[in-house]
């Protein structure tokens, strides 16, 4: 089973502010739900309600938190990465997606097999939560794609890029 984390991110790592997006860009939206139909996502408390209309459809949301009591309409509900990694819909899935925030991509940052990451080439200035730095010693560029200009519905430039994991860190 992979583990993969999804994100998007700035040129200084930032992926959020006041447990929000820094942005929302058209392209990289349908990227992302492409991706991650049909299979698991985990995400944090903050993540979930962040989300505009709840659950995300087709697919399990699971969310990671420390409040044991907390239910989630039409999510799992984990209190530790061990306990998320050992559900059955996790073991029985070819993969599966971490979608933040940036305590849940800590986490599984030193599990994960992949990273599809969509590189948005602005700087936001204000920005509160980030992204792990990628380690070139163990994370290798397997693609990217061409970048995309921005456009009436991608108010910046973006490029995608997917990294493999070549090591676990010791």
């Amino acid at each position: 089973m992979e583990v993969c984390l999804i994100v998007a991110v700035d040129e200084k790592n930032a992926i959020g502010k006041d447990n929000r997006l820094l942005c929302r860009l058209s392209g990289d939206m349908k990227n992302f739900k492409e991706l991650t139909t049909g299979y698991p996502v985990i995400m944090g408390r903050k993540t979930f309600d962040s989300l505009p209309k709840g659950a995300l459809p087709n697919r399990v949301n699971i969310v990671l938190t420390r409040d044991e009591e907390k239910i989630f309409e039409n999510a799992i509900s984990c209190n530790s990465v061990e306990e998320v990694m050992n559900l059955r819909v996790i073991k029985n899935c070819e993969k599966c997606f971490v979608i933040g925030g940036q305590e849940i991509y800590k986490h599984f940052f030193d599990i994960a097999d992949k990273i599809y990451l969509t590189s948005i080439r602005h700087t936001f200035e204000d920005a509160d939560a980030f992204f792990p730095e990628i380690d070139i010693d163990y994370w290798r560029i397997n693609s990217v794609s061409d970048e995309f200009k921005a456009d009436e519905k991608n108010e910046y430039p973006y490029f995608f890029a997917v990294y493999e994991r070549l090591q676990k860190k010791r």
